[in-house]
């Protein structure tokens, strides 16, 4: 028997729901619901269905996506609203299809869409690759007269938008009089992601009333899009009331470009920051080579009180991957797991990448084995943390594992597994996996032909990798002749040098490098009348080999040593511990 809303929400399973936040706590309200015969009840089950779908948004609380199908199948009569939640959720799913299947599904059972069904359906839509359901979907909106309706039109102007078909969004656009904000902002949101910032201009400068986020569009293309900082900038500074949206669009449009001197400048002077402000400079500071300031703003972050993010989280992290600061590395991951920020597939990956570069390849390891699940990435920074730290042969049994688990592969994988061959001499390994690419749906690539340059190299068979670069159906990098020129060094051949050197020459990559490897191939030799040719040469053309640095982290500071640089503060004192063990070594 169906009771009254007002009644069910005196239940306290019900009013428990918007306090559920596990897995664990839902179930137990589902039972609850069951035992008290209150799930026939629409509105209950509804309401039941509306925060299995909120939490099973959330990949921290390991609830089945398929946990929400099973409980709509099992609600006697779903409403409309009942439809629209799950179709709603499965919009914003990795597998949007499905959306188009549980309408299917309404639509069999003979329950009515309503306004709200239909931009749910076309945002699903907007991310299959093919225009065929969203112009159903448009049809059907034709059909069932929803053709005057505002929410259902603009689904349909931003479905043609993010398709890339602007002229059916304009058609729309222009056709229809009751135009509100949204459709025009959704408009010119299209123009601008299609690259056409002055037809989006043109729509900007004839709104009838702009809102916050209209500025912020043509702010990002101009900045973004377009690259033209000084244009975004005069929009931004023209903008009677910025709201904190348009400042982090400046600011990212400088960080775009690798104006990190300006977007510094704009972050210092706003009048508020939230955790997406901070998030973009310091992903700007890691992308753009300077992870000591990015680690210095994560630092000023927290000290304000603002909880980071997912994102802000990953720059912090990468930042100390790139300095190689475990210690530091270390404290962040202890940081986000003492204030319960979610460690998603993502974070845990940055992590893991972090741990890999810093050396501690066994607490990586024991991450990498512990997350449920795992992107590409996952596995890929896993198994180049073991080929780069020499274990190769556990680099390529975790690549058949990935393979037994049928997770997918990409170009990168191949690369990792091929270069971890490479570094530990795999030959037989590497040959087997190379000759099985296409199988795993990878096509070799330089990259990949270089590899297998490297590994023949490696075993002494120059003449069977300079057939391989000869015979590669892509155009030979510079790279592969390195490679080549390396091994021969390595292994005495004079000859397969020369002409590794002029290939090299050929493709402009004759540096100082390339002449140091050719003199050191000659002095092996005991060609020294080469050797000195070889060093007038760097001499006159002024050429000299790449300066080496080193980062290291002491006591939580980190310090950064370049060959020949008399920059550091405690100079004396290192060279005197130098000299020191140069004493000790006699």
């Amino acid at each position: 028997m169906a009771t009254s809303s007002h009644k069910l929400l005196a239940q306290s399973p019900l009013l428990l729901l918007h306090k559920s936040t596990t897995a664990s706590q839902l179930l137990q309200i589902h039972a609850q619901l069951i035992t008290r015969a209150l799930f026939a009840d629409p509105f209950a089950a509804s309401r039941l269905l509306l925060a299995i779908c909120d939490l099973s948004s959330s990949p921290s609380t390991h609830l089945s996506p398929s946990y929400a199908d099973l409980v709509l199948s099992q609600i006697p009569q779903p409403n409309t609203f009942s439809w629209n939640t799950i179709i709603r959720f499965h919009s914003r799913s990795s597998n949007p299809v499905k959306a188009i299947l549980v309408f299917a599904r309404m639509r069999r059972d003979g329950v009515l869409a309503d306004h709200y069904t239909y931009p749910f359906l076309l945002k699903a839509c907007a991310l299959m690759p093919e225009l065929k359901e969203g112009v159903a979907i448009h049809a059907d909106v034709l059909k069932k007269g929803f053709y005057e309706n505002l929410f259902v039109i603009n689904g349909l102007i931003s479905f043609y938008c993010r398709s890339g078909e602007l002229a059916s969004a304009r058609k729309l656009f222009d056709g229809f009089q009751w135009r509100d904000s949204v459709s025009w902002n959704s408009l010119m949101a299209g123009y601008v992601n299609c690259g056409d910032i002055e037809e989006a201009r043109k729509l900007f400068d004839v709104m009838p009333a702009r809102d916050a986020f209209s500025w912020a569009i043509l702010i990002d293309g101009y900045g973004k899009k377009l690259g033209d900082v000084r244009r975004a900038r005069d929009l931004f500074d023209e903008m009677p009331d910025k709201d904190l949206a348009c400042w982090n669009s400046m600011i990212d449009g400088y960080v775009a470009l690798g104006m990190i001197g300006p977007a510094r400048e704009l972050f210092d002077v706003m009048p508020g920051r939230n955790v997406i402000s901070w998030s973009i400079l310091i992903g700007g500071y890691v992308r753009h080579g300077d992870p000591k300031e990015a680690l210095a703003l994560f630092q000023q972050m927290l000290s304000e009180g603002v909880r980071p993010d997912k994102i802000c989280a990953v720059g912090a992290v990468s930042a100390c991957s790139q300095l190689g600061t475990l210690d530091r590395g270390r404290w962040i991951h202890s940081y986000l797991k003492k204030n319960n920020i979610k460690l998603d597939v993502v974070v845990q990956t940055a992590l893991i990448d972090m741990y890999v570069r810093c050396g501690d390849l066994d607490f990586a390891r024991l991450l990498f084995d512990r997350m449920p699940k795992k992107s590409i990435v996952t596995w890929n920074v896993m198994m180049v943390g073991l080929g780069t730290n020499g274990f190769g042969r556990e680099a390529v049994e975790l690549f058949y594992k990935m393979e037994t688990e049928g997770a997918p592969m990409d170009d990168l994988t191949l690369l990792a597994v091929l270069t971890a061959c490479a570094h530990a001499s795999l030959l037989p390994e590497g040959q087997e996996i190379f000759d099985r690419m296409t199988g795993f749906g990878v096509h070799p690539k330089a990259e990949h032909y270089g590899c297998l340059v490297d590994l023949l190299g490696r075993a002494g068979r120059l003449h069977e990798a300079k057939q391989v670069i000869e015979a590669m159906p892509v155009k030979p990098s510079a790279s592969l002749w390195g490679s080549l020129l390396a091994a021969c060094r390595t292994h005495g051949c004079v000859e397969l040098a020369e002409v590794s050197a002029e290939q090299l020459q050929k493709l402009g990559a004759d540096d100082g490098g390339v002449h140091v490897l050719m003199s050191n191939v000659y002095a092996a030799e005991g060609m020294w009348n080469e050797v000195l040719k070889m060093r007038k040469l760097m001499s006159a053309r002024g050429m000299k080999k790449e300066i080496g640095r080193s980062v290291v982290e002491v006591d939580g500071s980190v310090h950064e040593f370049v060959n020949g640089d008399g920059a550091h503060p405690r100079k004396e004192e290192i060279y005197a511990v130098v000299c020191n063990l140069s004493k000790a070594m006699l």
